[in-house]
């Protein structure tokens, strides 16, 4: 990681006060999409024709613009970039309503996901992940205010796998509990899951309040292949499990036991990276506004229908079309991605 001086962290401007309040923190990774839509297999060895964009992405950033999309006026984001793409993802994330609050590295680039996205009927992607500056992301860009005037603190799984990320969730956490912030964690990824281990997993959630896991995650979790069954016994670890199903909706599970199977919302599906994390932004958007989880869970689905209708992580936004990164600025680095199909999942 580079040293203090030559790095740039972000000046918290928010009210100092430590009471809860209204706004939304993100703590997570902020990335550049490289979307290769293609149909059918790969071909081995040769060409295969394809439309291929670059997106602002990553889990974290894409949850707290779904977030400020869904209606949340205030949205905080942390985030760890690269001089290379700073301004372009600073630029991006204001226009979709969201305070970016990003530490600019000096010398590690901005975090590459090259998202191979298939574009028959499930328009299910696979991805090539190069972190970059969201890995480093650590306790020193971590400072207690930054949780003056915020309601509810969510954390991006993508922080657990690696060092210095997994020493922020402990500064964070504890700075929550003391002020009473809630707290709520995606576990991301299948893949990373499989190399941290449950157990550590689970011990690095613990005081976290809201888990929300794709159907992969939770079996993974819990070594269990009924996805009710497994959202239920994540329950006994976390206080509420609202574990996302794609295109079957989503379950919510208290003390043990499913409370609630909320209905997917009918989509046609274009391109499914960042659905969860639409889930998710909605979902903590709706819990700001005093909605039960179950009622939340609901706007969540919605807003994973919309996000596979369109290409990239991100919502859409009316005034105008989401622009692709400058290519002057050569190719970038990064973070990761929620792991379910459709609407719902993650």
């Amino acid at each position: 990681m580079s040293t203090a001086p030559e790095n740039t962290a972000p000046e918290n401007t928010a009210p100092e006060s430590t009471a809860p309040g209204d706004a939304l923190l993100v703590v997570g990774d902020v990335v550049t999409d490289v979307v290769a839509r293609h149909r059918g297999p790969l071909a081995a060895g040769t060409d295969t024709a394809a439309s291929i964009r670059r997106l602002p992405g990553g889990a974290g950033a894409n949850v707290a613009c779904w977030a400020a999309y869904a209606g949340c006026a205030d949205v905080r984001l942390l985030g760890r970039v690269g001089a290379d793409a700073a301004a372009w993802h600073e630029r991006e994330l204001a226009a979709c309503g969201v305070r970016p609050l990003l530490v600019v590295d000096a010398t590690a680039p901005t975090g590459t996901v090259i998202c191979l996205v298939d574009t028959g009927d499930s328009a299910e992607r696979t991805f090539l992940t190069d972190s970059g500056a969201s890995l480093l992301i650590g306790p020193d860009d971590w400072s207690d205010t930054l949780l003056d005037g915020v309601g509810r603190l969510h954390l991006s799984g993508y922080l657990l796998f690696s060092e210095p990320g997994r020493a922020l969730v402990s500064a964070a956490l504890a700075a929550a509990r003391a002020r009473g912030v809630p707290v709520s964690l995606d576990p991301a990824s299948a893949g990373f899951l499989t190399e941290l281990g449950v157990g550590r997993f689970l011990g690095l959630v613990e005081g976290v309040d809201v888990l929300l896991p794709s159907r992969a995650e939770a079996g993974l979790l819990t070594g269990l292949p009924d996805a009710a069954d497994a959202a239920a016994k994540l329950s006994r670890h976390v206080p509420l499990v609202v574990a996302k199903q794609g295109a079957e909706g989503a379950l919510v599970a208290r003390s043990g036991t499913v409370s609630a199977r909320v209905a997917a919302v009918t989509a046609s599906p274009r391109d499914s990276t960042g659905a969860g994390d639409a889930f998710t932004g909605a979902f903590l958007a709706a819990l700001l506004t005093g909605a039960e989880p179950e009622e939340a869970a609901a706007a969540g689905c919605r807003a994973g229908a919309r996000a596979v209708e369109g290409v990239g992580g991100r919502p859409p936004r009316a005034e105008e079309p989401r622009t692709e990164e400058p290519r002057t600025n050569g190719p970038r680095t990064d973070g990761p991605r929620t792991d379910g199909p459709r609407a719902a999942d993650g």
